[in-house]
């Protein structure tokens, strides 16, 4: 058989195919994915779920344990130093497994639609130690479109002195959104520094006070 004689596809069927061919590999993939993290879970293997979901302010990386939400980050931060950090502190045990994080995406996405004011999944707060998680543990006590001051949330904390420290604790809070330290802002009603930037920061603002 020549060359000439071989059956030829046109390329808009070509194209259609390799299109149907990635499609499958991606289910194929999703669905292997999903066993190994089933299988992982069945055998006490698992110890971090983590997942990414797309938000009006960009991609979050969600991550937990058996115990609940332990890690909320923003892409600027980089998928692999959050994961490299998460298997240093708690353990390298870490796969993509979705399921897990399923409520917590559910919240996020309700919070960004504007129909939800609080968070109710439970939490895994051991990143967060000392005066920091004294911090961070007061911050939902700022209520849904107000701001308090790096001195009020100091006072709150039982530390009135330690603004610095406030600042510091906002700046490494491992749950931003769910534990809101984008509410916190300088004495002088400016935003102040923020993980997801400043700009993110002024975004949420003006969502949780319906702008």
């Amino acid at each position: 058989m020549t060359n000439d004689s071989l059956p030829t596809f046109p390329d808009a069927t070509a194209s259609s195919l390799l299109e149907t061919l990635g499609a499958a590999d991606d289910d194929a993939s999703t669905r292997l994915a999903a066993r190994l993290a089933a299988a992982a879970a069945d055998e006490d293997l698992l110890d971090i779920a983590y997942r990414t979901l797309d938000t009006p302010v960009g991609q979050l990386v969600l991550a937990a344990t058996t115990e609940g939400l332990v890690r909320v980050a923003f892409a600027s931060e980089g998928l692999e130093a959050v994961l490299s950090t998460l298997a240093l502190r708690i353990s390298p045990r870490v796969l993509y497994a979705p399921a897990r994080l399923d409520a917590t995406a559910t919240e996020l996405d309700e919070y960004f639609a504007g129909r939800r004011r609080t968070f109710d999944v439970p939490l895994d707060l051991r990143l967060a130690v000392g005066f920091r998680r004294d911090v961070v543990t007061a911050l939902p006590t700022i209520a849904y479109g107000s701001t308090a001051s790096y001195a009020a949330v100091a006072a709150r904390a039982g530390s009135p002195r330690a603004t610095r420290a406030v600042g510091t604790a906002c700046a490494r809070n491992p749950l931003p959104l769910v534990l809101p330290c984008h509410r916190v802002v300088r004495t002088d009603g400016g935003l102040g520094q923020y993980a997801g930037g400043a700009a993110t920061k002024a975004w949420l603002l003006d969502l949780e006070r319906g702008r």
